[in-house]
């Protein structure tokens, strides 16, 4: 009979709460042993009403007691998460594209003790597309976000540089340069951006703008990519979810389904 990975959650807000409640509905080879969270107690409450026993550790604990560690804290906790589970050979699966920019070095943590850092397309769609163009010759990538005000307000160069967003009436350019900037700059919003430069042809060659858009509703991307194997247009407009404007609905989704991939006997795309 084969065993069940042992999976552990760091972070248990808003996309940990979610992929939670997917292991413990049941992902077939997976199981959620243990979870670590900022604030143990409320993490507790939280998983009152799960079917299994979920052990809530402390954060130096958690790489030893699992396989995999799903990974959705805050950019500055990233290394503390990613460094002693990769360190151990195992996984790591995380949608911060930002944290990964800022550190790359864990990348050969990763390759040097035979771990895998496993990078879910959060709220990105054509990881799979830019990934193949990136095989050949990729000759420009641009990215457009306009996310609603209230998806932006408390983003950290934003709140730094004391940007008033709050009453626009019309969309307001706050950044305009490299993806590896804009992750620099916005790093819990936008994940989306250092993921399409890490997918093709890097953080610095690849253009991003971000506005502030009273006209949307949804995070939205254009996302266009030039090659030589082929040219295409991405859109995506994402539901924000109630709990944090900043993250998409389907965030937290992209990462179950990353799960699923580890164990599945049939894997469709990357």
């Amino acid at each position: 009979m084969k065993t069940n990975l042992k999976v552990g959650i760091a972070g248990f807000g808003t996309i940990g709460q979610v992929v939670g409640q997917a292991l413990d509905n049941g992902i077939d080879g997976l199981e959620l042993t243990a979870i670590t969270s900022g604030n143990l107690d409320k993490a507790k409450q939280n998983l009152s009403d799960y079917k299994q026993p979920v052990a809530v550790v402390a954060a130096d604990e958690l790489a030893n007691i699992v396989d995999v560690i799903v990974e959705c804290a805050p950019t500055s906790a990233f290394m503390n998460v990613a460094k002693p589970i990769l360190k151990q050979g195992k996984i790591l699966v995380t949608v911060s594209g930002a944290a990964i920019l800022q550190n790359p070095s864990i990348v050969d943590v990763a390759k040097n003790n035979s771990g895998q850092i496993i990078l879910a397309t959060g709220a990105l769609l054509g990881l799979d597309a830019v990934r193949a163009a990136a095989e050949s010759t990729i000759h420009s990538v641009t990215m457009v976000t306009r996310k609603p005000p209230t998806s932006l307000i408390k983003a950290k160069y934003i709140v730094e540089n004391n940007i008033d967003i709050s009453n626009l009436t019309e969309p307001l350019q706050v950044f305009k340069g490299s993806a590896r900037e804009g992750a620099e700059k916005f790093p819990s919003n936008v994940n989306v951006a250092a993921a399409l430069g890490l997918a093709g042809v890097g953080a610095d060659k690849t253009q991003l703008e971000i506005w502030a858009d009273p006209t949307k509703t949804r995070n939205t991307h254009y996302i266009n990519v030039d090659a030589d194997s082929a040219s295409f247009a991405l859109t995506i407009e994402n539901v924000p979810t109630i709990e944090n404007p900043g993250t998409g609905r389907i965030t937290a989704l992209s990462v179950i389904t990353a799960l699923r991939s580890i164990t599945s006997p049939l894997r469709v795309g990357s």
